[in-house]
């Protein structure tokens, strides 16, 4: 198992395809660090499917009202078109770089509208730079990661099954 250096600063992703874990960047985007931590400590991802997984670029989730399995309002034709109850973030667009890894938030074309949903990249992905805010890395488990069944829309999609704070696990 990866090194565990600050737990309060790192997420244990627990999936249908194995565990993951995140090491996450709160000097570089303390707001969207704090929302991913409030939200896993909710257990609002907890259910959560990955809805748009698409080879050579990136597996995004965390559509927790419409991508949950089990919620009151779990569509999955619609996974992939909602958040959390809770406000909009504002970008901390950073120059950290989209590589193999990297964990950043989903947003629409408002810089401003990142929520609660979010990806990870499979490879290398430049054009992201300066445009997302980037919260994390993988630092254990992207063999995990890359087994996750793709699709745009994903049929019969693999979840994450818990995410918490290592702090708490």
């Amino acid at each position: 198992m990866a090194e565990i250096k600050d737990p309060e600063n790192t997420i244990i992703m627990e999936t249908t395809k194995g565990k993951v874990v995140i090491a996450l960047f709160p000097d570089l985007a303390p707001g969207h660090v704090a929302r991913i931590k409030e939200l896993s400590r909710e257990g609002a991802y907890d259910g959560v499917v990955f809805h748009r997984v698409i080879p050579d670029f990136m597996a995004q989730t965390g559509d927790v009202k419409f991508g949950k399995k089990g919620g009151e309002s779990f569509n999955p034709g619609r996974a992939g078109m909602g958040g959390s109850d809770k406000p909009d973030l504002k970008a901390e667009f950073s120059a950290t770089p989209h590589v193999r890894g990297t964990c950043s938030m989903a947003r629409s074309q408002s810089p401003n509208s990142a929520n609660s949903q979010f990806f990870v990249c499979f490879t290398d992905a430049p054009w992201l730079n300066k445009q997302y805010s980037v919260w994390g890395q993988v630092i254990e488990g992207m063999d995990v990661i890359d087994a996750v069944k793709k699709g745009e829309p994903v049929t019969d999609p693999d979840s994450i099954i818990s995410m918490k704070v290592a702090a708490d696990a």
